[in-house]
């Protein structure tokens, strides 16, 4: 298996963007130092539920930090970023931390940011996301790249510089799981999801590949008191995340109940000691046939969480490689 964790540098009372921005990155060094395989970075725009507005940007800064982990995007977004510049970010690298980054890239939503950067309604739409797909694919396995589709048109230039990055696509419908596995690129599948929906999107996938899975995961002495923790933390971050969400078209948004989202999540992913935490991830991976599983471990706030990737590091990952 390979376990890594995923970050969103998520925006808890009292604690600004600077804050939890440097705490990501701290956090990020810490998983190299616990023995984590790779890190993985959320993209968000304009909201707290995510401080970070370039998964990219915090990739970069994160190899710089590191000497070995892996390092990630989960997700870039594509409705609000030209493919080519996104591709030539992913390249660069690649290249420079040694085949240490994969690129996560995602579809997005209707929201603001589709005003803000220009891209309208359109830059959502299933036409322009397969494009920028291929876009993506061009540019890692060819040495000049042209495209003449509806969004985007080009003459033939050279791929400058020639990385080669691996691929995820976060799925969340039916739509973008077909156009990730027409194109053989793996999915990423995310915490909303249960072990059930991300087994039947495996199989809808229909090949053997690379999958990616993110769980929430929080080490506790007990599975009530790690329970006990995050309905009491999640929520308080939720909260006015979800709420920041303005719709492209002005109307607002429904917004999911924070407490019952924190309590569907602490049901079903490994909150509790570490054997607990260990035998329901290998549960996941066996359940799902994924085996490159992300840890979400900011859920318990700032203050506790340090600890947790810690405990992650010293107790958990043994048992699952052990296994």
């Amino acid at each position: 298996m390979r376990i890594g964790l995923f970050l969103v540098a998520a925006g808890f009372p009292g604690i600004s963007a600077e804050q939890a921005l440097r705490t990501a990155l701290d956090l990020g060094v810490a998983a190299e130092d616990a023995g984590f395989d790779d890190v993985f970075m959320a993209e968000h725009h304009f909201m707290p539920y995510g401080t970070c507005p370039s998964a990219l940007t915090f990739a970069a800064m994160l190899a710089g930090r590191t000497r070995g982990i892996g390092l990630g995007t989960a997700v870039t977004v594509l409705s609000t970023a030209h493919p080519v510049a996104v591709a030539e970010q992913a390249a660069m690298l690649d290249v420079l931390t040694g085949g240490r980054f994969t690129l996560g890239v995602g579809r997005g939503g209707p929201w603001v940011d589709l005003e803000v950067f220009g891209t309208g309604m359109e830059g959502l739409s299933r036409r322009a996301f397969a494009e920028a797909l291929d876009v993506l694919c061009a540019w890692g396995s060819q040495d000049a790249v042209s495209y003449d589709g509806e969004f985007h048109r080009f003459r033939e230039v050279p791929v400058v510089p020639r990385g080669r990055p691996g691929m995820l696509v976060a799925c969340t419908s039916p739509e973008t799981l077909e156009m990730a596995a027409g194109r053989r690129l793996p999915m990423l599948l995310g915490m909303h999801a249960d072990d059930a929906e991300k087994a039947a999107m495996v199989r809808a996938y229909g090949s053997p590949a690379p999958h990616a899975s993110v769980v929430v995961a929080q080490v506790a002495e007990s599975r009530g008191a790690g329970i006990r923790l995050l309905r009491q933390t999640m929520p308080t971050w939720l909260r006015p995340g979800l709420a920041a969400h303005v719709r492209f078209d002005g109307t607002q948004a429904a917004m999911r109940d924070p407490d019952a989202y924190a309590e569907y999540l602490t049901a079903i992913h490994p909150i509790g000691p570490a054997s607990y935490c260990a035998d329901r991830i290998l549960e996941s991976s066996q359940v799902t046939g994924i085996e490159h599983v992300l840890l979400f471990v900011e859920g318990g706030g700032p203050e506790h969480t340090p600890a947790n990737i810690k405990a992650l590091g010293s107790s958990v990952l043994p048992l699952l490689r052990g296994a």
